[in-house]
């Protein structure tokens, strides 16, 4: 789930920065620059693990700014297939669940991958809702989203960054924003779902 990227970025400082130590200055432009962002087939960027190395301090012709050559590591989140993971529900629609972690909530259950058989139904306590229900032995099990919901990776995906510019009515109609990773999960195996399923 967490992993450790090396990664070798040319990093202009700004002349307001130089006062600081050249540790301390360049561990916050990093920060700025990487910090909860995803990088495309490397994940969240979680945390500044280290700085391995600095290089250079070159300053441009024109530029009063100081260019380095900084070789550091990232913690990052990327879940990998087939790993099982706690969440929480965050919404569901017709088209299935949408789970939280806290820090990252592009965590998709579609409905072809919940358990079968499977439907949903308003929800009596929020009308403007629903909530899905699994039909097993005659009973009913529902994700309520009280609970700690356990789902299985199925893919991670990085979506390429829309280029059109969308209209305001185009952007209303849209239910979500753009998410640079995806995470799609399953409940359709035993022990997945949430937690007092299986108590």
């Amino acid at each position: 789930m967490f992993y450790l990227s090396e990664i070798e970025h040319t990093l202009r400082l700004p002349p307001h920065l130089l006062d600081l130590p050249l540790q301390d200055a360049i561990k916050g432009q990093l920060e700025d620059l990487f910090l909860d962002k995803v990088i495309a087939n490397l994940g969240l960027c979680i945390s500044l693990y280290d700085i391995r190395s600095i290089d250079g301090g070159f300053i441009f012709p024109g530029d009063g700014a100081s260019t380095y050559t900084v070789h550091f590591r990232l913690i990052m989140f990327r879940p990998f297939i087939g790993e099982v993971i706690g969440a929480k529900l965050k919404e569901s629609d017709s088209n299935g669940l949408r789970l939280s972690l806290g820090f990252f909530e592009d965590i998709y259950i579609p409905a072809h991958l919940l358990p079968n058989p499977s439907h949903f139904r308003p929800d009596q306590a929020n009308p403007k809702q629903i909530r899905w229900v699994w039909e097993f032995d005659g009973s009913e099990y529902a994700i309520d989203g009280l609970d700690e919901i356990r789902f299985r990776v199925q893919s991670v995906s990085y979506p390429s960054i829309p280029v059109e510019q969308e209209g305001p009515a185009e952007q209303e109609k849209k239910s979500k924003p753009f998410a640079p990773m995806v995470v799609t999960g399953s409940l359709d195996a035993d022990g997945l779902g949430p937690v007092t399923w299986w108590y």
